[in-house]
């Protein structure tokens, strides 16, 4: 018998398991493929907040960002990279916008050096820009660092049922409380309500004679150098899903997309293509993250007392999956939201410390229902 079983080995599962593991509660990891063979381990995992104006995600992203700089600093220093942090606009409304976050942010703005805007294609120069301390992380090797207290197994989760207070998984393993966090892939829970956008991600790491310190992004994510090679990234393309595409990904169309952008913004020269890494992130139909407990649809619609028409309902009202709770739905934030969510989670299961109500999944139940 388990406390946790957490079903996905991403980066939100795994840093589940860390939370709970932490804990001093026994966990146990599942994922069909490997700990961040997927979108996780594909990711650039850029920690960086969300330069918009205003808004939900804006300010979940800004407390996220801030928790997780720290929370990988430290636990698991030796895994992230601390570098300047510069975000150049797109286009001019994008340069609107941030004239209006760096008019209204708490963080310390700094002035890009003569060397970096040398550095930068004549395009990129003249571009609205945001320079301050972010970070990377080195992508799979930190979910492996996290799930290294739980028992992983590797294994598809078919089967989950539950009897007698606690979860029956595969008709094998059981567990007090189980954690859903299967990304854009079809979760063992089937709800109606609960629609994830599926977003094929695609890193390049590369070779260069060009020697890059910091963390630069405007159409695609570029690392900062290290042992001469870095990472060029993006979460670009909406189309393109595993499950569903009757042609495989192209590879060397993506590669010449992203080196097309990145050059764009930087100089990089003498460019070898080292390894490609893709994957499929998940991302939710509002933008924001996922994290909390599951209505259960039928029971909660066949009550005659709850109202489903009123503008802001009760989630107290609705009936929820026993001890079972999910986290998705991160994007192109998954290891700025991820440390963050999962204490969120962590708090919930263990001290009944009530989950922001802008990530529960009841959310989408609220408005799934009202349309019915």
């Amino acid at each position: 018998m388990y406390d946790i079983a957490v079903i996905g080995a991403g980066i939100n599962g795994c840093s589940v398991a860390y939370e709970f593991a932490g804990a001093g509660k026994k966990v146990i990891i599942f994922d069909e493929n490997s700990i961040a063979g997927g979108g996780s381990g594909a990711a650039g995992a850029f920690i960086s907040p969300k330069f918009s104006k205003a808004g939900d995600l804006k300010d979940l992203l800004h407390d996220a960002f801030v928790y997780s700089m720290e929370f990988y600093e430290k636990n698991f220093p030796q895994l992230l990279i601390k570098a300047p942090l510069l975000h150049i606009a797109q286009d001019e409304e994008s340069s609107e916008i941030l004239k209006v976050y760096k008019s209204n942010t708490d963080f310390k703005l700094q002035s890009p050096s003569t060397e970096l805007l040398n550095s930068l294609n004549t395009e990129a120069k003249i571009k609205e820009k945001i320079y301050m301390t972010g970070g990377v992380v080195d992508a799979s090797a930190v979910c492996h660092a996290m799930a290294k207290s739980a028992r992983f197994i590797h294994e598809k989760v078919d089967d989950l049922v539950y009897d007698e207070c606690m979860w029956i998984i595969n008709e094998t393993y059981s567990a007090k409380h189980v954690v859903l966090a299967t990304g854009a892939y079809k979760s063992v829970i089937k709800e109606p309500y609960i629609k994830l956008r599926g977003v094929w991600g695609h890193r390049i790491d590369v070779k260069t004679t060009t020697q890059n310190l910091n963390s630069i992004h405007q159409f695609v994510s570029i690392s900062p150098s290290k042992d001469g090679a870095l990472a060029i990234g993006a979460t670009h393309n909406v189309h393109y899903h595993p499950q569903t595409a009757t042609t495989p990904y192209d590879l060397e169309e993506g590669r010449a997309e992203l080196l097309e952008k990145a050059l764009r913004t930087l100089k990089l020269e003498n460019v070898e293509i080292l390894k490609d890494y893709t994957g499929l992130r998940s991302g939710s139909f509002d933008y924001l993250p996922i994290a909390g407990k599951l209505v259960i649809s039928k029971e909660t619609l066949a009550q005659k007392d709850i109202n489903f028409k009123v503008k802001n309902p009760n989630y107290d009202d609705y009936s929820y999956y026993p001890n079972l709770t999910m986290i998705n739905g991160s994007g192109g934030y998954g290891f700025v939201l991820a440390p963050y969510l999962a204490k969120m989670l962590k708090e919930y299961v263990l001290n009944d410390k009530k989950i922001d109500e802008r990530v529960q999944p009841a959310r989408f139940f609220a408005r799934w229902a009202k349309k019915l």
